[in-house]
């Protein structure tokens, strides 16, 4: 999860290798990338940045594209031009992070050209990943690639859907959302996206984040409903934030649009600088819709329709 600026990105198509499955049904124009989850619960994926591995966190809670700052070297991205339309810095939640170039970001048969990304610290997901004897990934694919493209991101069945012809916004064949609810989704000034729900019967805005381990809820708002907590020894933190204990709270009715999500345990934690001016919209964005939900709600979020789709389970 990280809150960062969002970029218009220009997509260009290339005879390049494509994973398996490389096509939906008898269609040219998607291609499905497999996904892997990792012990952190997020969703993985391979690409190549500047022709070279990389392994990307799919975080529909981050604007922005970010390569770890450990591996800018490899991967030979380059400083900012003078003259760029790009700023030199961006403010990532609350502090100023490097904003540096990719010529390349290859996803399957989809390249993206001259790719604005943020340099960033991920050395807390990387140690995770280390404990947990995982390959530790090399930055996030944020929401800039995935809109730009018109992405699909099945959270259940670890698929990322890509339309190679993004300027054909055809609809993605073979889909079926027969039993899935739909709940339109508010799209940022940066780039983010909320969906509206109730928490204890009061109105609230979540955003839609595949890069929080677990549906997280804005402590003060926890607070100011009333809702007891209890401590754990697990921890959560963000790009430019310092880890911060994590609590838990019992929830006595969740819903997103529609969608009943019942009684369920959420993480508690100061979110402000996470959801900084979110906090001030009507009704607040109160929390981060994880990937717990997403997955056990079969989550598909739909970026060219800026479309969530749930299931009741």
């Amino acid at each position: 999860m990280v809150c960062a600026v969002g970029f218009s990105i220009p997509l260009a198509t290339n005879a390049a290798p494509r994973s398996e499955p490389a096509t939906i049904g008898q269609s040219t124009q998607f291609e499905a990338l497999p996904l892997i989850r990792s012990r952190q619960n997020h969703l993985l994926v391979h690409a190549w940045i500047n022709d070279k591995p990389a392994l990307l966190i799919v975080d529909s809670g981050s604007p922005g594209t970010v390569i770890a700052s450990r591996r800018r070297s490899h991967f030979g991205v380059s400083q900012i031009p003078t003259d760029s339309k790009y700023p030199a810095r961006v403010r990532v939640n609350g502090s100023y992070n490097t904003l540096v170039m990719a010529r390349t970001l290859r996803l399957g048969g989809l390249t993206v050209g001259e790719v604005p990304a943020i340099s960033a610290d991920l050395n807390g997901a990387r140690r995770a990943s280390r404990s947990a004897h995982e390959q530790q990934a090399d930055g996030i694919l944020g929401t800039d690639v995935l809109f730009a493209s018109r992405a699909v991101l099945d959270c259940q069945r670890q698929l990322l859907i890509l339309n190679l012809q993004p300027d054909q916004p055809l609809p993605v064949p073979g889909l079926d959302f027969r039993g899935f609810q739909k709940v339109p989704m508010f799209v940022t000034e940066g780039f983010n996206l909320y969906v509206n729900g109730l928490v204890n019967g009061s109105q609230a805005r979540l955003m839609v984040d595949t890069g929080a381990f677990a549906t997280l809820l804005h402590k003060p708002f926890v607070k100011r409903l009333h809702i007891p907590t209890e401590q754990t020894r697990m921890a959560s933190a963000a790009i430019n934030m310092k880890e911060e204990g994590l609590d838990v709270a019992r929830i006595r009715k969740l819903s997103v649009g529609m969608v009943d999500i019942g009684r369920n345990d959420v993480g508690v934690v100061d979110l402000g600088g996470i959801l900084n001016e979110a906090l001030q919209l009507s009704p607040p964005a109160v929390g981060l819709l994880g990937a717990e939900i997403l997955n056990r709600h079969h989550g598909i979020i739909d970026f060219g329709t800026r479309t969530l789709y749930l299931k009741k389970t």
